[in-house]
């Protein structure tokens, strides 16, 4: 019994070791890409030691204490007993002390290093947690589209930025119903913003503004998530961020800042139904979201002026590529069937209206 027991306990340490192991891993804070994630890194390490050290003097004298003072055959009293040992306890209050003193400076010192304001070149982004998506709101006043009043850029689901700037988030809380209504309390929730190999994380708080700092050292596609459970499908709120060099980076900024290009053909049939009210009242896209150069203007949903735009990878919280079209179309036939709970009302759209539709949304580049 004994034996087939340490084969069970062997068994488990091996799978959870196993279950550590991802040779590809894209949300790995041990291979910080970004100067605020290597700051993480080099707080983790020492503290992940001392743990290491606490961990193995703790349980060892367990173990150790189980051995010697076991019970045996003819032993019939309880081992000597240590009562009123001054130094002992003065050691074992001072020892502890002083470890705690030791995480806590450079725990405190990277606090505040990361907390400091950011430099006057930094990038501002308006970050807002929905159920289940991420809103980005580029707040600069050199980011505001050519259209309308001059908005701010908007987009969703994959945060774009340049390489080698620092970039300022501010995280809000949204209502997650239709709109993220602020009022709309029976949806209010945290969220938790977190790309691992670029920042650490930060809850996302309805009712307030919490801040922090990111960078990429150079361009690529890096992963994250919510990190904060806030509902059914909070395991698919997944984000990226898309970083670019200095010249893709202002080709992107300037094309974000021109209104969608008139559609022809099947797309323009396409633009027709998403800007009029659908047939027997099933409601409207404009209800919920905008496209630029159009009377879409609605912020209750994702920006779609330029759906299609390669930085555009994903949508939907970021389950599906944007480049998967029956993906899309699975999307438009039916929200809930695909992504239970979704927010997006089922219109019981027609296979020719959702040909449509898909035609539309892939001409907004």
């Amino acid at each position: 019994m004994r034996k087939r027991l340490l084969w069970a306990a062997a068994g488990i340490g091996l799978l959870l070791l196993l279950s550590g192991c991802a040779p590809e891993a894209t949300q790995d804070t041990l291979q910080p890409q970004g100067p605020y994630a290597e700051k993480l890194k080099d707080l983790f390490i020492p503290v992940f030691w001392v743990a290491v050290f606490v961990f193995i003097v703790v349980e060892g004298g367990i173990v150790w204490i189980a051995i010697r003072y076991r019970h045996r055959k003819g032993r019939e009293r309880i081992p000597a007993q240590v009562h009123g040992n001054t130094r002992l306890e003065i050691g074992w209050t001072i020892a502890p002390a002083l470890i705690l003193a030791g995480v806590m400076v450079p725990t405190v010192a990277t606090i505040w290093d990361l907390a400091r304001k950011p430099p006057d070149d930094a990038i501002n982004v308006t970050v807002r947690g929905l159920q289940w998506w991420w809103d980005f709101e580029y707040t600069d006043d050199d980011m505001r589209t050519s259209y309308g009043d001059g908005a701010s850029i908007r987009a969703a689901d994959v945060l774009v930025i340049p390489e080698d700037r620092v970039i300022y988030l501010s995280l809000e809380g949204a209502g997650g119903g239709i709109g993220g209504d602020a009022e709309a309390r029976d949806y209010m929730v945290i969220h938790s913003f977190w790309i691992p190999e670029l920042a650490g994380k930060q809850d996302v708080v309805p009712g307030r503004t919490n801040h922090i700092l990111m960078q990429a050292d150079h361009p690529g596609m890096y992963e994250g998530q919510c990190a904060e459970f806030c509902g059914l499908q909070h395991g698919r709120m997944l984000v990226r961020v898309r970083a670019l060099a200095a010249e893709d980076w202002e080709a992107w900024v300037e094309n974000q800042k021109q209104a969608s290009v008139a559609p022809t053909g099947l797309a323009r049939e396409g633009m027709d139904l998403f800007l009029e009210p659908l047939s027997d009242g099933r409601g409207s896209c404009v209800t919920c979201h905008a496209v630029g150069g159009t009377d879409a203007t609605a912020p209750a949903g994702p920006d779609l002026t330029h759906f299609a735009d390669p930085t555009h990878e994903c949508f939907a919280g970021c389950n599906w590529e944007t480049s998967d079209r029956d993906a899309l179309e699975a999307w438009l036939r039916n929200p809930d069937a695909v992504k239970l709970g979704s927010k997006m009302p089922d219109y019981h759209l027609s296979e020719d209206e959702i040909d449509a539709l898909v035609a539309y949304l892939y001409s907004l580049k």
